[in-house]
């Protein structure tokens, strides 16, 4: 399919096939222009950015020119179009202008997605996102005290828009998508019902479209474009990974988990190279090997993993991009120019990571990433019998800093989480592993789903909250898998916990209903563990717990069907309504439940005290209750949802309908 200009009597229409994208009117230029005098701040990983352009220009006149458009003012060229098959670019023909807004034509009611991961609402319309991966921010809302608090202490609020994963792409209910191939910094502008905006911080933006018949194809079109994951390895799927990091004695605790009937696939032990306190909480300490801390807090590691090996169980660890300055790799790491540099000196850029500095490992450059990938990752993890780690970070990239390609920070900060990837699938592929042993990231852009094999959905706030509690899990897995993610999950009881907020035994049993229904299953102490409740707190906690991972174990052979639905289409496990149902428009905007897979229908309960919840059941067929078997009619219900049975329907038609049902003999053992 290629892009064609049809011309109008004051302008001219972009179409794809059938499909207008573009719509040039003198009355509403599809192309703006400006020079930008840009203002940006960053503290540990939360950015401040703003801009102030000048002398803008929104050239109304046109002409044909080589099979290009151009754009004019006063007479003369200021922009070209050139489109060649599905691929559109505009270039800025001015000195100095670095600021290009392309206005994609809309149509009334037409529902747009996407943006990478975006954690508080799936539709995007009505609001803008800027493409600029950061922290996420605590609390994410600004009518709140702890929003507030934290944007005080260091700019570490946010907003609904902040993730550690933007990406340039839009799809829309027309079946169309729109990726700004460009890792500049950008900005979805969806505020205005006429037209879809997108705002490019460069003098060129280069965008690819794609059109379907509906959003199963566009999604698995789109997963192809960017990469498609390998299958989840069994063992990942198969039970829940026991997040602990109380050093040695989280072997012991294991076998209390194991004692209460878990379904244990992995003990994760981020704590493996060290901790630090801080003020934050319990940190780790940032110097990736198995040297002196690592002994002292995991004793004889290599025959502890080499056990668990036996028992059927993986050990899966930590691992980020940055090394610490009072840690034994700094020193190694910069005799071999593997940081980034200050502009002013030889020095190494060091960023402070909150009572810590650490410098950047400079990613641009080959040896590089050999160097991490065989002397951290492959020797002093893979090679001691660890099978996968949290890829943690990759957003705080500075863009005050040189880097060893000459590449400029701005236009390298969003690839960041990319080369992150890569290196950490360096890794894995060098030893062969791939497909075995898993890495996850939260930290993403446009093409990290060719490398990184599995998601999570960063550090959620240890509560209900509506942007930055337990339900931006399920926005967050909806939106990333329309662009290509097969796989998400989040940490099992959240993460963030500060100012008196702090874990309820509610919101732990709600977390593990939710998690049961994620590819992968993990638990996670969170940055304060001493303050808040485990799930070997308590008997009950540690007995839901159980129940929970043996559901997600039960659902092993389901799952290994998701994972060719991943391989063979791109398809994510995890799935908006609409994706098999895209005929109601109602569907359209449902963030708060999800298909899994397209037999099953989970709606997690993320609100406080709720004992019941309304559920929407698509499509044509009846919905099997899970817990009571009971059939229920498509449409809205009012369905109860005590503790211990979140509501959770199947098709009576699928190949998988057995195991479904068996899912409450599996709860109730």
């Amino acid at each position: 399919m290629k892009l064609r200009v049809h011309t109008q009597d004051d302008g001219f229409d972009l179409l794809f096939g059938d499909h207008i994208v573009l719509r040039h009117r003198a009355a509403c230029p599809a192309v703006v222009m400006a020079r930008g005098r840009p203002d940006i701040t960053m503290f540990r990983g939360n950015f401040r950015i703003s801009d102030s352009p000048a002398d803008e220009i929104a050239p109304s006149d046109w002409r044909k020119a080589d099979g290009d458009i151009e754009l004019m003012r006063d007479g003369a060229p200021v922009a070209r179009l050139s489109t060649k098959d599905h691929k559109l670019t505009i270039n800025a023909l001015l000195p100095g202008y670095d600021r290009l807004r392309v206005r994609f034509h809309a149509e009334a009611g037409e529902c747009v997605w996407g943006g990478g991961e975006q954690m508080s609402y799936l539709a995007l319309n009505g609001r803008a996102f800027p493409i600029w991966t950061s922290e996420p921010g605590v609390g994410r809302d600004k009518s709140t005290e702890l929003t507030r608090i934290m944007d005080a202490e260091g700019m570490a609020g946010g907003d609904y828009w902040n993730t550690n994963y933007p990406q340039p792409t839009f799809l829309t209910s027309r079946w169309i998508a729109v990726h700004l191939d460009a890792s500049c910094y950008s900005v979805l502008d969806f505020t205005d019902p006429g037209f879809h905006a997108v705002d490019v911080w460069s003098d060129t933006a280069r965008f690819e479209l794609f059109a379907t018949d509906g959003p199963l194809e566009l999604v698995s079109a789109l997963s192809k474009r960017f990469g498609r994951q390998p299958a989840l390895p069994d063992w990942a799927i198969g039970g829940a990974i026991v997040g602990l990091k109380s050093g040695a004695s989280s072997f012991d605790r294991l076998e209390r988990f194991i004692e209460a009937g878990t379904a244990v696939s992995a003990l994760w032990c981020e704590d493996w190279a060290g901790i630090r306190e801080t003020t934050f909480g319990r940190r780790l300490f940032w110097d990736w090997h198995n040297g002196e801390r690592s002994a002292q807090r995991y004793p004889d590691l290599m025959a502890r993993i080499a056990d668990l090996h036996q028992r059927g169980m993986r050990f899966m660890a930590y691992a980020n991009p940055y090394i610490a300055v009072d840690g034994d790799l700094f020193a190694e790491a910069a005799g071999g120019g593997h940081f980034c540099l200050r502009t002013d000196s030889d020095d190494v850029h060091l960023v402070d990571f909150g009572e810590f500095d650490c410098g950047v490992v400079d990613f641009t450059r080959e040896e590089t990433r050999a160097w991490f990938a065989e002397r951290v990752l492959g020797r002093e993890m893979l090679d001691i019998g660890i099978d996968g780690w949290m890829a943690d970070f990759g957003e705080y990239l500075p863009t005050d800093l040189r880097l060893a390609d000459g590449s400029d920070p701005m236009e390298a900060h969003n690839r960041w989480p990319v080369l992150w990837a890569e290196v950490n699938a360096r890794a894995v592929e060098s030893r062969g592993r791939t497909g075995d042993a898993v890495f996850f990231m939260r930290a993403g852009f446009s093409g990290v789903q060719a490398h990184c094999p599995l998601l999570w959905a960063g550090d959620q706030s240890v509560d209900f909250t509506r942007h930055d509690g337990i339900g931006t899990v399920i926005t967050g897995a909806l939106s990333a898998g329309l662009v290509g993610n097969a796989y998400s999950h989040s940490d099992c009881g959240g993460y963030t916990s500060l100012h008196g907020n702090v874990r309820t035994k509610e919101l732990m049993q709600r977390w593990c209903e939710l998690a049961a229904f994620a590819p992968v299953m993990r638990s996670h102490e969170g940055n304060r563990p001493d303050d808040n409740l485990q799930y070997d707190s308590t008997p009950e906690l540690m007995a839901c717990f159980a129940r929970w991972s043996r559901v997600h174990a039960h659902l092993a052979p389901y799952v290994r069907h998701l994972c060719g639905d991943a391989s063979a289409q791109g398809l994510p496990a995890q799935r908006p309504l609409f994706l098999h149902f895209h005929h109601d428009p109602a569907l359209f905007t449902v963030h708060d439940q999800f298909l899994y897979g397209a037999d099953l229908l989970v709606a997690p309960v993320i609100e406080q005290g709720a004992q019941a919840r309304d559920v929407v059941l698509p499509g044509a067929g009846v919905w099997r209750h899970v817990w009571s078997g009971v059939d229920y009619a498509p449409g809205t219900h009012r369905i109860a949802a005590p503790i211990g049975a979140p509501p959770v329907f199947y098709r009576p038609d699928s190949a998988f309908a057995a195991l479904f049902a068996g899912l409450n003999e599996v709860l109730e053992r």
